[in-house]
């Protein structure tokens, strides 16, 4: 599945990285920890966090992540969406909680 049929699918608003909306999503992975993300997101992931600063997309671009969802309305920081715009890397927000946003990846990505 594309970032941008999750895009669609889920009702996120792209804040930046439109470049990388084409690309393939190949599992989830949902964390708050740039550590955890790192040792345990897998190349294609989009991942769903609350944070919002640069160094964010530094773990997403060393991952080589599909995209960031940031949970409850979160606003990245203007360094982040300038890094996302760079890499090609999609910033997506959701009003939902981290729970209610992985349940509803989860059912799209395993139909």
């Amino acid at each position: 599945m594309k970032v941008i049929e999750i895009q669609d699918a889920l009702n996120l608003k792209v804040l930046g990285g439109e470049e990388g909306l084409q690309k393939d999503i190949l599992g989830g992975y949902t964390s708050d920890l740039l550590s955890d993300v790192m040792g345990h997101a897998e190349q294609g992931y989009i991942w769903i966090t609350l944070q919002t600063h640069k160094n964010v997309m530094a773990v997403a671009s060393l991952k080589e992540l599909a995209a960031v969802v940031l949970i409850k309305n979160n606003v990245p920081d203007e360094d982040m969406l300038e890094q996302a715009n760079e890499e090609g890397i999609p910033v997506l927000v959701t009003n939902l909680s981290a729970f209610d946003i992985s349940g509803k990846l989860f059912n799209l990505l395993t139909k």
